[in-house]
Order: structure tokens, then C-alpha cells, then sequence
């Protein structure tokens, strides 16, 4: 056979070829959001994307990751779904998420990127070596507690009573956390701690209303998928009732609450990265230690803070990373 024929008959074969055999295969990242669907929750999404991309790992060019937006009625079904897949490993959003997919698989390696205690949540066995087929980044630091309850001293010096705003069905773990580092905190500082259980917006409200007009008394807001899919009607509610209250994540504040303490959310998922990128070169979850945050943001609404009739120490102002005016 000629050159020139032979050449035509195997490109000829090779158009028949699969495209696996001919392109590079995708590798499969799977993310379980639990959280809306809006500008904060896509920020968190690009963040963990773009810590990829810098490890090397391009969307659609050498990995595919699929993305599912959970509410508490579907996540059992979209954990499910996201496991048909097939992935080489899952980003859960949180506890609540993350202990969805731990019920369903235990082979597939999941990485949770804002989980507050996976101890208590029975995720992991121990930090410095998880087991099992779960691993990542907690948001808890111990001191966060006593810190709340310090800002809300700090803005309002009145204030001897704190109602800890939680939901047990999507963040248990908070009983764990009152009991061991809130109380302690609360008693250490001079502050009477109490638990608000909350399931509905009505019962956001009656929370939020026993508080109204008690200048001693202020608000606590616990992350959860929850409190964050509600924050607009809490931080209304707080307003509109004169309620002094800390959240736990920024973008409570730039929507008009009145400060914030906590770890960086986008910090948190650009981090996650690190852990597919290791799981998909071959690391075993259970061997990756649990990461704790190391960026913290302190945010401030002056705006709100006048409103309510406070005054925001300068000295405050000056260690916070963003104050709204």
C-alpha cells in the first residue's frame, strides 16, 4: 500500500475512534450547595472554581463539576443524584448537606467547605486524621461564642441578656455549641444566654418581638441554611423592632444588619479546592486533615447602628473590614 493511501485509511479509522480515545478524559467534580441560588451563593461557587483553575484544573477543558442547588425538602434527592453521577468527589456547602451525602455513600470522598463541628456532627473521627471518606474545612473556632457576645457589649453596653437564634433541624449541632462554648462565654462576661429554636418565619418573628423595646436584651444569629436563606426577614424584623443583633456571615450586614464576626465565606470555598485537587491525584479523604478558617471579617453597618440609637466606638470602626456608612 502506498504512503499516501495509508495515511487517508487511518485518518480515516481514527474520525471512527471514540472520543475518549482521542481527547483527554474529563474528570468529575460534584458540588451540593444548601443555600439560595443568588449573588452570595454564586460568589462561593467562582470562589471554589477559581481555586481550582489556579491548582489547575479548568471547567469543561479537564473537569467537569457538576452543581446542585438544595433546599432542605430535596437535598436527600440531590445527594442521591449527584452519587448516579459518578463523581471522583463532592463539594457539600455545610453540615446539613454534608450529612446527607455521608448517609448515602461511603465510598464516594466528600469534602464539606463550611461545616461548624464535624465532631459533633459525626462527619469525621478526628482532625488531624478524618477516616473514612469524608474530610475539609470547618468554620467553628472556639472563641466565637465570647466574641459575638463581646461586639454586642461593645456597641451596647446595656445589654446583660442574649437569645441564641438557631434551627435544630438543619443546624443540631448548635445545642452542642451553646452548651460548651456560648454559655461558658455568656456566664464569663457578665451575659444570660438563652436558646431560640426556629423553624418558620413566625417563629423568627415571635423570637424577634419578645425582644422588642428591651434595651438589655440582644440577638444572636447561628449560620445556618436556614437563617441564611431567611436573613432578609431577620434583619428587617431586628430593625424594625429595635433589636441589637451580630450575624454570622458579611452579607447579613450589607443588607442592612447591624455587624457581623466570621470566617470569610469565599476564603473558606477557594480553600475547598485544595482537597479534590489532592483527592483527584490520587490522596484518600481520610487521610486530609481538617483545615480551620484563618480569615476572619469584622463588619459594621453605621447606618443601622445610628438607627437603632447606638454609637459605634472609632476604635471598633478601625479593626473592622468594612464599614457601611
Amino acid at each position: 500500500m502506498r504512503r499516501r493511501e495509508f495515511i487517508a485509511l487511518l485518518g480515516g479509522t481514527a474520525a471512527t475512534w471514540p472520543l475518549g480515545a482521542r481527547a483527554q478524559r474529563l474528570r468529575r467534580i460534584g458540588v451540593l450547595m444548601g443555600i439560595p441560588n443568588d449573588t452570595e451563593g454564586q460568589a462561593r461557587i467562582k470562589a471554589f472554581q477559581d481555586g481550582l483553575y489556579q491548582l489547575g484544573w479548568k471547567a469543561n477543558s479537564n473537569v467537569e463539576i457538576d452543581v446542585r442547588w438544595a433546599t432542605p425538602d430535596s437535598v436527600m434527592s440531590l445527594a442521591r443524584e449527584l452519587i448516579s453521577l459518578q463523581p471522583e468527589a463532592i463539594l457539600a456547602v455545610n453540615t446539613f448537606v454534608a450529612t446527607a451525602l455521608s448517609q448515602e455513600t461511603k465510598t464516594v470522598p466528600i469534602v464539606f467547605a463550611a461545616v461548624f463541628d464535624p465532631l459533633d456532627a459525626k462527619l469525621v473521627t478526628d482532625f488531624a486524621k478524618p477516616g473514612g471518606n469524608v474530610t475539609g474545612l470547618t468554620t467553628h473556632e472556639p472563641t466565637m461564642g465570647g466574641k459575638w457576645l463581646q461586639l454586642l457589649r461593645e456597641l451596647n453596653h446595656q445589654v446583660n441578656r442574649a437569645v441564641l437564634l438557631f434551627n435544630e433541624n438543619t443546624a443540631p449541632f448548635t445545642k452542642h455549641f451553646y452548651s460548651r462554648y456560648f454559655e461558658p462565654a455568656g456566664r464569663s462576661v457578665g451575659v444570660q444566654t438563652a436558646l431560640a429554636a426556629a423553624t418558620s418565619i413566625a417563629d423568627i418573628e415571635r423570637t424577634i418581638t419578645e425582644l422588642a423595646g428591651k434595651q438589655d436584651a440582644a440577638l444572636v444569629v447561628m449560620a445556618d441554611p436556614f437563617t441564611t436563606e431567611n436573613r432578609k426577614s431577620i434583619v428587617e424584623l431586628a430593625a424594625s423592632h429595635r433589636v441589637t443583633a451580630v450575624y454570622p456571615w458579611p452579607y447579613f450586614v450589607r443588607i442592612g444588619g447591624l455587624i457581623s464576626y466570621g470566617p470569610d465565606p469565599i476564603d473558606i470555598f477557594r480553600r475547598a479546592a485544595s482537597y479534590p485537587d489532592r483527592i483527584l491525584k490520587g490522596a484518600k479523604p481520610g487521610d486530609l486533615p481538617v483545615e480551620m478558617p484563618t480569615k476572619f471579617e469584622l463588619k459594621i453597618n453605621v447606618k443601622t447602628a445610628k438607627a437603632l440609637g447606638l454609637e459605634v466606638p472609632w476604635q471598633l470602626q478601625q479593626l473592622a473590614d468594612e464599614v457601611i456608612e
